[in-house]
């Protein structure tokens, strides 16, 4: 038998050194986040602003966050439940709602800081790639960089769309167009027409068209909500177009309404030993006397 060195012996475990929690939990990127927080020292305690951008199965989440030795601060936040109130009804987790979330968080920070009037971004949406740009005699735009997290940033991925609408709504996130939906890597040009398609649900509507061609069951099934809610693939450009519209009229947030008749949930107090034997006691009790008086 060859001689087989011992990798992980008692030294090994000695020295050993546990990452961090939230390493080990797979959520943090640490080597992503040292460079998103560290702020330069001629800056003084200037926050360094991140466009953090989220996703689960409902929801698509936009936050302006910035560090502190405390923990994170959030300056504001955006989700693509709210997109409803905008007249957004169903596909609240595809690429077009995630630009519609960027554009809302973009435009509710900027309300928050007073430089909405100032930094109206770019309401006509032609599919181009533009950066927000400093006005003269006036403050700087707010500048924040995106933070994706552990996603993949793969070309045409949701993350940008998300930054593709607060760049949009005048935040300022330096970026590029390499990683837009219908960019082409050989001839490195982007085509607009296809980057607009996918901000008005144009590339939903194409698969909606086609399924319901060759599988009008599986159509049914499958887009059974937005038929609930009358919503038709031609339908789709107008309502984004509308949302973006009314989003940029009124982003400011509106807490959902409370109903006044729901009683407060009472957890039952866990009973004791001697508790639980006299529950059983008199459940004895009580089955013996029916059986008395039968």
């Amino acid at each position: 038998m060859p001689f087989v060195k011992l990798q992980k012996n008692k030294a090994y475990f000695k020295r050993y050194q546990v990452k961090y929690r939230r390493r080990r939990e797979g959520k943090t990127d640490y080597y992503a986040r040292k460079r998103l927080v560290t702020q330069a020292k001629n800056k003084y305690n200037s926050p360094k602003y991140r466009l953090v951008v989220r996703f689960t199965n409902t929801d698509v989440i936009c936050q302006i966050v910035y560090a502190k030795i405390q923990g994170d601060v959030v300056l504001a936040a955006a989700y693509s439940h709210e997109l409803p109130r905008y007249g957004v009804k169903v596909g609240l987790t595809n690429w077009s709602a995630a630009y519609a979330t960027g554009l809302l968080v973009a435009r509710r920070v900027l309300t928050k800081l007073g430089l909405a009037d100032k930094y109206e971004g770019f309401p006509e949406i032609d599919g181009s790639a533009q950066e927000v740009e400093a006005i003269e005699d006036g403050p700087r735009p707010f500048k924040a960089f995106l933070d994706v997290g552990l996603r993949r940033t793969t070309t045409g991925s949701k993350v940008f769309a998300a930054m593709k609408g607060a760049s949009d709504g005048g935040v300022f996130v330096p970026h590029s167009e390499t990683r837009f939906p219908g960019y082409d890597a050989e001839s490195k040009e982007l085509d607009a027409d296809t980057l607009r398609d996918y901000i008005f649900g144009g590339h939903v509507a194409e698969y909606m068209r086609s399924l319901k061609e060759e599988d009008e069951e599986r159509y049914n099934a499958q887009f059974s909500r937005f038929i609930k809610a009358g919503v038709a693939a031609d339908d789709l450009e107008g309502m984004y177009a509308a949302a973006h519209k009314a989003i940029r009229a009124d982003p400011s947030f509106k807490p959902t309404e409370k109903k006044a008749d729901a009683k407060p949930r009472r957890l039952q107090t866990p009973l004791n030993a001697k508790q639980r034997k006299d529950r059983v006691r008199q459940k004895i009790e009580a089955f013996k006397r029916a059986q008395a008086q039968q």
